[in-house]
């Protein structure tokens, strides 16, 4: 029998995130996950009158690819995977790994030509433009031991986390769209020596609310390109290209990164050059999922983390463009709560939030007292 936590899940994925309706085509791609969970995926997917399609995948078979390929060879995926996505209206991609780190050891220019190839021609231009879409990680072993907890009771966490109501979580956050919207200059401090100011004047604020990601909790929109100054100083480690970052310090003047250190500064500084647009930032955003308090090196959960913000070296996203393109996009994590070091918000020299709790009446929703 299948666990009924599985089928929870399955049921918000498929009615709510993805709303499957009559007629849809709906692509999972399962990464290293269960049959039993892709299977539940199919059942509901038919039930709601949809056509499910499957593409089964391994990290492990990934990365030799991603070691002895070719740029010919990714091309023919590419177009193999691109056909297969033009004809999808919706996509899930439930991805599970046995080992976060398996990549770290695939050379970055060959790691380039994947980027470049699948993620770009298949992800970026027709999946997150033309489908309704939601990424997900799959509890695992693996991802236990990064956030400190017995396999267990991380399952008991994930499903939680991943389950809550989002309707309700999308109400709460129409304030902050609102306010986002209406705002020029954003100031963050935080731990260390952050202290950046920049403008995010005419640029929207667009909520996720379990319809892109799960788990979610966020509002997100970008930077004016050439207007961020200042220090960041990101107390959450990251894992880029299976290489893991910690203490990643940036440094901007107008707009750009000229100073970029972390425990691996050249294996940072090598993604940061990947291309023009990988030395700007695309992507400043506000997480308040209240069931995500702690990193754990997975960036669909760090970055929902109650009290935190992230900003993202690298491609805007289309609903928030600020013009900034490039092949890379890195969602670094700054926690702003007390027991990380604290720091505010301000928005045109307004407090909206101190040491992770939104300070504005309108705004009290969304702190996680008020969303569990």
């Amino acid at each position: 029998m299948i666990d009924p936590r599985m089928t929870r899940l399955a049921n918000v994925l498929i009615n709510y995130s993805c709303a499957v309706k009559a007629g849809d085509n709906l692509l999972i791609e399962a990464i290293d996950i269960p049959h039993e969970f892709t299977s539940e995926l199919v059942r509901l997917c038919a039930q709601a009158g949809g056509r499910p399609l499957v593409l089964l995948k391994s990290n492990q078979i990934n990365r030799a690819l991603m070691l002895n390929g070719s740029a010919e060879q990714w091309n023919i995926i590419t177009d193999v995977e691109r056909r297969q996505m033009e004809q999808m209206q919706c996509y899930l991609g439930v991805r599970g790994s046995a080992n976060t780190s398996e990549l770290s050891d695939v050379p970055a220019e060959k790691q380039r030509l994947y980027e470049q190839s699948v993620w770009h021609r298949v992800h970026h231009e027709i999946r997150v433009k033309k489908t309704r879409w939601c990424v997900l990680r799959w509890p695992t072993p693996s991802m236990a031991q990064m956030a400190e907890m017995s396999t267990p009771a991380f399952e008991d966490f994930y499903f939680n986390v991943c389950t809550l109501d989002y309707a309700r979580m999308s109400k709460a956050m129409q304030p902050l769209i609102e306010l986002m919207n209406r705002t020029d200059r954003v100031h963050l401090k935080g731990p260390g020596d952050t202290d950046l100011r920049f403008s995010i004047k005419d640029i929207p604020a667009v909520g996720c609310d379990g319809q892109r990601n799960i788990p979610d909790g966020e509002v997100y929109t970008a930077p004016v390109r050439e207007s961020v100054n200042g220090v960041i100083h990101f107390n959450c480690p990251t894992i880029y290209r299976g290489v893991t970052h910690s203490d990643v310090r940036l440094t901007f003047r107008n707009g750009k990164i000229i100073e970029a250190t972390s425990t691996q500064t050249q294996k940072l500084n090598e993604v940061l050059d990947a291309d023009e647009g990988g030395r700007y930032v695309g992507e400043f955003a506000i997480g308040f999922n209240p069931y995500c308090l702690k990193p754990m090196k997975d960036i669909l959960f760090d970055e929902k983390i109650a009290g935190s913000i992230h900003f993202t070296p690298g491609a805007c996203y289309d609903e928030a463009s600020n013009g900034n393109h490039s092949q890379i996009h890195w969602d670094l994590v700054m926690i702003q709560r007390p027991d990380y070091g604290g720091g505010q918000i301000y928005f045109d020299d307004q407090l909206v939030r101190a040491d992770g709790q939104f300070v504005l009446p309108q705004l009290n929703g969304l702190n996680p007292d008020q969303l569990k």
